[in-house]
């Protein structure tokens, strides 16, 4: 087999010219043409309907998130606090500890249920702020 220099022809249409195709050099050279790009791929949900956040990972949720603030259906402190990652331990409204250390971005969470629980926990403390925020995060879950 032999290799040959690009350099040996002046320029790209040299290969594609009729009177050039006998050349000994250029023969069993080809060109290919380019396959068309394959669609991305999207995940399609129900009409008029959005993920079910009793059982997303915090990576989809996240995605979600984003593509729901860059359309303008959520607001920069809903998406701030959605995208933070999990605490490894939270409370629950009756005060109990729940561990979250084995939630990664690739489980499945409940994160309706977790954010309902941190809004009822939060409306205890009686943090204005906090309570803003989650019942924004809530409203939006349950879209």
């Amino acid at each position: 087999m032999e290799i040959f220099s690009l350099r040996s022809s002046q320029s790209l249409l040299f290969k594609n010219n009729p009177n050039n195709a006998r050349n000994s050099k250029t023969a069993d050279i080809q060109i290919e043409t380019k396959a068309s790009a394959p669609a991305s791929f999207q995940i399609e949900d129900k009409p008029d309907a959005g993920p079910d956040f009793t059982a997303v990972s915090p990576g989809e949720l996240r995605n979600y998130a984003r593509q729901s603030f860059d359309s303008g259906l959520i607001d920069q402190n809903t998406y701030a606090a959605i995208s933070e990652p999990l605490p490894m331990h939270a409370i629950d409204p009756l005060g109990n500890i729940i561990d979250l250390s084995s939630v990664t971005d690739g489980t499945s969470f409940n994160f309706l249920d977790y954010y309902k629980n941190q809004l009822q926990v939060a409306m205890s403390i009686g943090d204005a702020q906090e309570v803003q925020t989650l019942k924004s995060i809530v409203s939006f879950l349950n879209a």
